[in-house]
C-alpha cells in the first residue's frame, strides 16, 4: 500500500495486477487500484478534479484530467472516508502513477491534495519486449 497525507487528508493507494484482463503476449498489461480518501481534518471538503501522470517502462507518459473519480465528486466530512476501485492499462509489464485531486472547503478555498506515486508491476517484467 501506498499512502500520503495533505492538509489532514489521507489518501491510500492499493494496486493489483489483473491477469484475466492482460495480453502479454500482446503487450498489453492491465492493473486495478483501489483509492481510500479519509478526511482528518476541521473542514468539511469537496474532492472535485483529479490529474493523472501514468508512465510506462519505456517512459512513455500519459497525462489525464478530469472532473471527480468514477463519476463522483464526493463530499467528505470531518472523519469520513470514500473509497473507489479504478483501472488502468499499460504496453509494459510495469510503470507507475502519480497525481493529485482538487480539492475545494465547504468556505470555497481550493487546493491540492498529493496521490502517492505508485508501482505497477505484472510479475513480467523480466519478460523481453518485442
Amino acid at each position: 500500500m501506498y499512502r500520503a497525507v495533505t492538509r489532514n487528508i489521507e489518501v491510500v493507494v492499493a494496486p493489483r495486477f489483473v491477469a484475466d484482463r492482460s495480453s502479454p503476449e500482446n503487450n498489453y498489461f492491465f492493473w486495478a487500484y483501489t483509492i481510500a480518501i479519509t478526511n482528518n481534518g476541521d473542514d468539511t471538503v469537496q474532492l472535485k478534479t483529479r490529474h493523472w501522470r501514468i508512465i510506462d517502462a519505456t517512459g512513455r507518459r500519459q497525462e489525464v484530467r478530469g472532473a471527480g473519480v468514477v463519476g463522483e465528486e464526493p463530499v467528505l466530512k470531518t472523519g469520513e472516508s470514500f473509497e473507489y476501485t479504478s483501472g488502468v492499462p499499460l504496453q509494459t509489464p510495469s510503470g507507475f502513477m502519480v497525481g493529485t485531486y482538487g480539492m475545494v472547503t465547504s468556505s470555497g478555498d481550493h487546493f491540492e491534495i498529493e496521490i502517492p506515486a505508485f508501482s505497477l508491476d505484472s510479475g513480467d517484467s523480466k519478460r523481453t519486449l518485442n
